[in-house]
């Protein structure tokens, strides 16, 4: 019976789920499990990766039937896990107390160099350098959910206006306007990294 399940389409095994074959579901995890850990690992740290990527699966079940066949599942799914991530910076960022003081000297170090002379682009565009890494995750890390959000789908992953739009569930003028005020925001904190840094050596 599960190799017959695993061979409907989306829609009928959401039909099954919906009608109390919950056992389903499973198929529909199994299917789209890589996708959706591949969402999430780029934008949540490795350790939480699997917790996020739970809560996405749990979120996905429980809204299983507003679930409409407008588009594809996987598109649904994806927009899903686009928020699982929003909402876990949006929480990270109301507990967040992270002082220059808590940053190590050879951090420091390495984010001053960075700062001093690497725009949020060329970071992003050398994303194979440790210290490029380290520096951007830093400064992301000091903005909202939302303007993070929104940086990783415009600017890091490239992502079309309108496509971006859709995950986040925004307007395509509120992603523009929220990704140039964004970028902004995160290259004044890589300036002010710069400056602080200045007036204490």
């Amino acid at each position: 019976m599960g190799g017959s399940v695993s061979n409907l389409s989306d829609e009928e095994i959401i039909h099954r789920v919906i009608g109390g074959d919950v056992d389903a579901f499973e198929h529909l995890l199994e299917r789209y499990e890589t996708r959706v850990f591949g969402i999430i690992g780029r934008r949540v740290p490795r350790t939480d990766l699997e917790e996020v990527a739970h809560d996405a699966f749990v979120r996905a079940y429980i809204s299983l039937p507003t679930y409409e066949r407008k588009g594809e599942f996987r598109s649904w799914l994806s927009k899903i896990a686009v928020r699982a991530c929003y909402d876990y910076w949006r929480e990270r960022y109301k507990r967040r107390e992270q002082p220059m003081s808590s940053l190590s000297e050879e951090q420091l170090k390495r984010l001053d160099r960075r700062a001093a002379d690497q725009s949020m682009r060329a970071d992003a565009g050398r994303a194979s350098s440790r210290e490029a890494r380290d520096l951007l995750e830093w400064a992301m890390e000091k903005l909202s959910a939302e303007d993070r959000a929104v940086l990783e789908l415009v600017y890091l992953e490239e992502r079309p206006v309108k496509e971006a739009a859709e995950l986040l569930g925004w307007s395509s003028v509120n992603v523009k306007v929220r990704a140039y005020r964004s970028r902004k925001k995160l290259r004044a904190i890589l300036d002010g990294l710069t400056a602080e840094k200045g007036g204490t050596s």
